[in-house]
């Protein structure tokens, strides 16, 4: 069957315009700056545009995606023939994979997103885009067009998870088919052109035994923590902005027995519950007319009523904490969730803080005896200046004496320097304190060798 007659392309030759004639591409050598290069820029403009014009997009719908690629790739061929551009081969395929890139993909930053180093991609408008990789942020020869491309892949990004973004609308979170998380905002809150963010996850998601070969903890820490997840108690994980919070709730949730239904709310989705019996829950920003909004709060609260063995809230930012630690003191054991803070005692300041946003005055004693019944332990994570990321402190909630929260840190990490390659030097240690929860682990057969727990410095 000929090409025409499998993807609809009209063979008719294009004659090459004068005023689109591209320039001779630069030495392969060079491929960096034919990205920047106006000519090199419009002729993959032009192609892209011929084969949207010439290719029926309905047959191309009912194949295969690896067979539609390949008869993508064969009309690309027919029409730099038929244009008569003067490429190499290698120039060639660049340009083949690039406007594929348009057609299926995210456009430019296609390639960074398929780096599985790569972990963030910032793009600082259409003429700068930074990328992450192991922790440090390097810039890239990565642009777009202008910035009605970037929009484009924008809207094509959040038009697939039911969301919009526009002038009314400036401000918007999304997610990849991956899990990586994306913000993008755009003007006129964005002064100097779109932007847009994504945090990138591992197809596989990250378990404690990863953790532990790149020094985010030690094998004893990973004991304690798997002992305590399957003793259902309630954990809070804090810590900053790229400092780890999700990947350890990942690992966390990976002890939770499969028999278990679990029930997730998030902003975005971005979870990599591994179990069979998971339920996910994502919250929904209003409409144009400022409506059908649903916030986290309100998916906690449903959640009670679908019969969850455990609740994990993604990150807690608002109301919803208190319904959240309402559920951890009525019978909803082994929650677990994250919340942005610098210690163990400033998230449990954010929460006595985020209790206040719920429309009701309550006493500051009774907000905190609220949070002490229902938190047991607080892990705190930090994102260090190599770019690493480490577990800081396990920390036990005691309870209250007076109007004070008591906590008890079990684990902790010590800065020492800086070794000879820039790498951060430290050490983890046991503080020796033998936790309140020691009796709760025998009783739920899931107790620790006291010897993890003595004093090592």
């Amino acid at each position: 069957m000929k090409l025409k007659d499998r993807i609809g392309l009209n063979q008719k030759p294009v004659a090459p315009s004068a005023e689109s004639e591209p320039a001779a591409p630069r030495p392969a050598a060079q491929a960096w700056e034919r990205t920047a290069d106006r000519a090199y820029q419009d002729l993959k403009l032009r192609i892209h545009r011929l084969l949207l014009d010439r290719v029926d997009l309905g047959n191309l719908a009912r194949m295969d995606l690896n067979q539609a690629e390949n008869e993508l790739r064969a009309a690309i061929t027919e029409l730099l023939g038929e244009l008569a551009v003067p490429l190499s081969h290698r120039d060639r395929e660049n340009l083949r994979e690039e406007i594929l890139h348009e057609v299926y993909g995210l456009g430019p930053i296609e390639p960074l997103l398929r780096d599985p180093e790569i972990s963030d991609i910032l793009v600082n408008t259409a003429r700068q885009v930074y990328i992450e990789r192991h922790g440090k942020l390097e810039p890239t020869t990565v642009m777009f067009r202008n910035d009605a491309h970037l929009l484009q892949i924008i809207d094509r990004i959040v038009s697939k998870v039911g969301r919009r973004i526009d002038e009314s609308s400036p401000m918007v979170d999304a997610r990849l088919p991956d899990g990586s998380r994306v913000n993008a905002i755009i003007p006129p809150l964005a002064l100097d052109g779109p932007i847009m963010s994504i945090r990138r996850f591992g197809r596989a998601p990250m378990m404690i035994d990863d953790l532990i070969r790149v020094g985010a903890l030690t094998p004893e820490m990973g004991m304690v923590l798997q002992a305590m997840v399957r003793a259902r108690l309630n954990i809070l994980v804090s810590g900053g902005t790229g400092s780890g919070k999700t990947t350890l709730l990942n690992a966390l949730s990976s002890f939770i027995p499969d028999g278990e239904r679990i029930v997730t709310v998030e902003d975005s989705a971005e979870l990599q519950l591994q179990q069979p019996h998971v339920v996910r829950l994502e919250t929904r920003p209003p409409n144009i007319e400022g409506r059908g909004e649903v916030t986290a709060r309100d998916l906690v609260r449903n959640c009670l009523r679908m019969r969850p063995d455990r609740i994990v809230v993604g990150e807690v930012r608002g109301a919803e904490v208190l319904d959240m630690l309402q559920a951890m003191n009525t019978g909803h054991d082994g929650s677990i969730s994250t919340v942005h803070a610098n210690s163990a005692r400033d998230s449990i300041a954010r929460l006595e803080m985020m209790m206040q946003m719920c429309g009701f005055e309550l006493p500051s004693r009774a907000m905190r005896q609220q949070i002490s019944s229902a938190l047991d332990l607080v892990v705190q994570t930090a994102r260090m200046s190599d770019g690493s990321r480490k577990v800081m402190a396990i920390t036990e909630v005691v309870g209250m004496e007076g109007d004070t929260i008591m906590l008890q840190e079990l684990f902790t990490f010590t800065r020492d320097g800086v070794d000879k390659d820039g790498r951060i030097a430290g050490r983890f240690a046991s503080t020796g304190i033998r936790p309140h929860f020691t009796e709760r682990l025998k009783s739920s057969s899931h107790a620790i060798d006291p010897k993890i727990l003595e004093y090592l410095n």
